[in-house]
């Protein structure tokens, strides 16, 4: 018996109060537990003493973290997966912090390597995907454990969905929502161990709220985004066509299938599930498929991302997601069914008084989506050549290159529209939301993250976007159009004089406006906003029903392009969506507007650029000091343009002059004349008289002749 099993077996049980986690030197210990009760409360699914359990919370008291990681360590490798089940809560509790974010855990989020090296390095080997812990999660899904997750810690719309007793639409609900017992404590969720891992690592990023001095850490220099990048690149690999393969201690050993897989393989063509409400008692067991023993980690991971971070939007949409009628008017337009063969049902009372929570994105959270983000446009983008085409589907095909093809559209597509636009609409006016911008721009162009892109010139001007792009762009068509609106909104609200504002509009006008897109973009409106035509040989075709998923093996048969995109809008907004055209004369006025707020602001730059070079020329001696003078003579307020200077008016005019440029190229700004009077004209203005020689401006001339 080693020493360590021995001092184990000889250890007294301490008392509960001393039983209490030791706390990392990088992070606050106010999250010891203080009470018998708390620590009861923390760890609700221990029914028994376990003597190895109150070992190692004692030894947390007493070594330094570095130790604590080498026993832990030696404990999963010698203990068997019977002892080793009963610290597994503990364990990843006390990681990653308690669901209800009064125990921090060891922070991850603030980790961070240049400042705690020794530490660092410690952790990310303990949590690596090959490391000790993804080791102790294999050990344990071998023996099919389970551990019970509380419901109530969910993202909003599923707990009030799975409070209403009505079955999530995700698979990765399905068959593991349990009851409680007469006098339980409420609903709970029966998972696997890497499922139980997951959901509290990626919960964490909202549970736990960010320490005091945590806002000036960079989140892409801390542990947890290092950890969700290397998760990624692991389960979610772009070479190759199979997974890293699982190891134990003793070696290689087979894939662990869990005993109720997330998402079989054979369910994306072979199974269809009704897009009516399903009662929680009515949860079916989903026959796996041997080949989705391969994937069901990148699944399981990609759709507990997608749950936590993405499933939340305001209560309006919950409304209209959970209404019956909202699921049904997809599936009739799809199979052109002209009578409703269900009357529209409201929502329960008891499920819109359960999701009344309002839920706002830190920027670290959109900072970690966005890296999701373009980590699928690169896994997809890894597709070979011959497999990129749904037409090119086979047998042969592996299910991981299977799994490239349905990420975006099957799991990801619908809550990320959703997240954005609750995003777009609730987030505050101020530079912070160049984090939610820069994740919508990520998104809208996977030809940045392709293969081929090496190969391009480094000159981005001028590169068009590739005809390859024009299914995804047709695809994703709201993407583009509805959320390019959203986004003129904000900026017809936002000060366009501060360059951090003026750098935003600028992003989205040279996004927009690459060779190319604007025309795949209007081309997708002119097939969306085609006349309605009946064909009877659509009536009997199986399509993808976006509120409960996608099947591969129907995507060779829809191949009428404008009914793809059809059903694409429909699919996020209802049939009875009200579709504003992108190219279309109400969104052209609102860029006519944008065009001459920036003109305005490109004057005010120029104005504060000539007091601010006055005010250095004749700085009075307290200035030079050190002091700054009162703005007694009402000119103008100080904003981050008096506090960065001149260099800052210069980059705001150039953002606002390309800006301005882009936005002139891709709304084609070239019937003089008449631009200026529709611009006038919205501006509630009369034109100017105009000669012959207005019709020779250039639309910049023309928007700075409306300004005067």
């Amino acid at each position: 018996m080693t020493t360590f099993r021995r001092r184990v077996a000889e250890w007294r049980l301490p008392s509960l109060r001393q039983a209490t986690l030791w706390i990392p030197q990088w992070f606050s210990r106010t999250a010891i537990f203080n009470s018998p009760r708390e620590t009861t409360m923390a760890f609700p699914h221990l029914q028994q003493p376990s003597f190895l359990l109150a070992s190692l919370k004692a030894d947390s008291l007493n070594k330094p973290f570095a130790q604590q990681c080498h026993d832990l360590v030696k404990v999963i490798e010698d203990f068997p997966a019977k002892e080793l089940h009963t610290i597994f809560p503990w364990l990843v509790e006390s990681i990653f912090g308690s669901l209800d974010g009064v125990l921090v855990g060891w922070n991850l989020r603030c980790l961070q390597g240049r400042v705690s090296p020794v530490e660092y390095s410690i952790v990310m080997e303990f949590l690596d995907p090959g490391g000790p812990m993804m080791k102790l999660v294999y050990k344990l899904q071998a023996e099919e454990y389970k551990f019970d997750f509380p419901v109530s810690y969910l993202p909003g719309p599923v707990k009030a969905s799975i409070q209403e007793r009505v079955l999530p639409d995700s698979p990765l609900y399905h068959n593991k929502v349990q009851f409680p017992p007469t006098g339980g404590l409420g609903l709970h969720l029966a998972l696997n161990p890497f499922e139980y891992y997951m959901f509290f690592f990626a919960l964490s990023l909202i549970t736990q709220k960010p320490l005091p001095g945590a806002l000036h850490i960079r989140t892409s220099d801390c542990a947890y985004f290092t950890l969700v990048d290397r998760y990624l690149s692991w389960f979610l690999p772009t070479e190759g066509s199979v997974l890293p393969p699982l190891s134990s201690p003793g070696g290689p050993s087979p894939s662990p299938a869990p005993r109720t897989p997330a998402m079989p393989f054979a369910s994306y063509g072979l199974h269809h599930t009704s897009l009516l409400k399903r009662h929680i008692s009515h949860q079916t067991s989903v026959n796996a498929d041997p080949a989705s023993h391969e994937i069901w980690r990148s699944e399981t991971l990609l759709q507990v991302f997608v749950e936590m971070w993405l499933h939340h939007y305001s209560l309006e949409m919950y409304q209209k997601m959970q209404s019956p009628h909202a699921k049904l008017e997809v599936l009739h337009y799809r199979l052109s069914v002209s009578n409703a063969l269900h009357s529209p049902a409201q929502p329960s009372l008891q499920a819109l008084h359960a999701y009344q929570e309002s839920f706002t994105p830190t920027e670290e959270h959109v900072l970690v989506v966005r890296l999701l983000l373009k980590h699928l446009h690169a896994f997809a983008n890894s597709l070979k050549p011959e497999q990129v085409s749904p037409s090119a589907h086979s047998h042969a095909t592996s299910p991981l290159e299977e799994f490239k093809r349905a990420a975006l559209p099957r799991f990801v597509q619908q809550k990320l529209y959703l997240f954005l636009q609750h995003c777009f609409g609730h987030w505050p006016l101020d530079a912070s939301f160049r984090a939610v911008l820069e994740m919508w721009l990520s998104y809208l162009q996977p030809w940045r993250y392709a293969p081929e892109k090496q190969a391009q010139s480094s000159d981005s001007q001028s590169r068009c976007v590739s005809e390859r792009w024009v299914p995804f762009v047709q695809e994703n068509l709201l993407m583009y159009t509805k959320l390019f609106v959203a986004f003129l909104g904000r900026a017809l609200r936002t000060d366009l004089v501060s360059p951090k504002n003026a750098l935003m509009v600028f992003r989205v006008a040279k996004v927009f406006a690459q060779p190319n897109l604007a025309e795949m973009i209007q081309k997708g409106e002119q097939l969306f906003l085609e006349p309605e035509l009946v064909i009877p040989h659509r009536q009997h075709r199986l399509f993808m029903p976006t509120f409960t998923g996608s099947f591969l093996s129907s995507w060779p048969t829809v191949t009428d392009t404008s009914f793809k995109v059809k059903s694409h809008v429909y699919s996020l907004e209802g049939q009875d969506c009200k579709y504003t055209p992108m190219f279309g004369p109400e969104v052209r006025t609102l860029v006519l507007r944008l065009a001459q707020l920036i003109t305005q602001a490109k004057q005010t730059a120029k104005s504060m650029s000539d007091q601010c070079g006055e005010n250095a020329a004749s700085r009075p001696f307290l200035s030079w000091l050190g002091f700054s003078s009162m703005d007694s003579n009402g000119s103008y307020p100080a904003n981050d343009l008096d506090e960065m200077g001149l260099d800052s008016i210069r980059k705001t005019d150039e953002y606002l002059e390309k800006a301005l440029e882009y936005l002139c190229q891709m709304f084609r700004v070239g019937s003089w004349g008449l631009e200026l009077g529709s611009l006038c004209q919205s501006l509630h203005f009369a034109p100017p008289a105009l000669n012959p020689l207005h019709y020779r401006r250039t639309p910049k001339q023309v928007v700075s002749l409306a300004a005067q």
